[in-house]
């Protein structure tokens, strides 16, 4: 690391820390020549897969293209913007453990309506609206039906998990 005071090459490490939530490195740095001190932060380069577009153009992913998507959609819902940053963060998560250079971005937005119907079912028809373009109120009432039909399965799925503990409980 060049001294940005004297440009001089050579520089000691003289107080490392984590920062960021763990996920940088904060460096104190002294240069070798002139003395000065400076910080430096240190994280790792994870790269994230380029995003094929419908035209078969590719994009480098943008965060905040998908997190500014993310909020139009939560705007004027109870959703704390952690939950949000924690829906982000799980996104992005997914997308580089997939290993993969490239994903198209339908897969993306499958990933982004996944995450918002764990966050709000409104949420989620208003993105469901606009990522598949519906054209009338129809395709509204459709993903609704859909969707409670999924929140239907997932209560009966919690309510079978509990009655074997109930006939349990009734044997002793």
């Amino acid at each position: 690391m060049h001294c940005p005071f004297c440009a001089h090459d050579e520089t000691k490490v003289i107080d490392s820390r984590l920062a960021g939530e763990g996920r940088q490195i904060r460096r104190r740095r002294q240069c070798m020549a002139c003395n000065e001190r400076f910080t430096t932060f240190e994280s790792a380069e994870l790269v994230l897969p380029r995003v094929i577009k419908n035209d078969n153009s590719r994009q480098p992913f943008d965060e905040n293209k998908l997190r500014n998507s993310m909020v139009r959609a939560l705007e004027k819902r109870p959703v704390p913007s952690d939950e949000l940053e924690q829906a982000v963060g799980h996104l992005i998560h997914k997308l580089r453990t997939m290993g993969e250079r490239e994903v198209p971005s339908r897969l993306v937005g499958d990933l982004v309506m996944e995450e918002l119907r764990a966050l709000d079912e409104v949420a989620y028809v208003r993105f469901a609206s606009v990522y598949r373009r519906f054209q009338d109120i129809t395709e509204f009432e459709d993903e609704i039906k859909r969707l409670q039909r999924i929140s239907e399965t997932a209560a009966s799925r919690e309510q079978m998990s509990l009655l074997p503990e109930l006939l349990g409980k009734k044997k002793t």
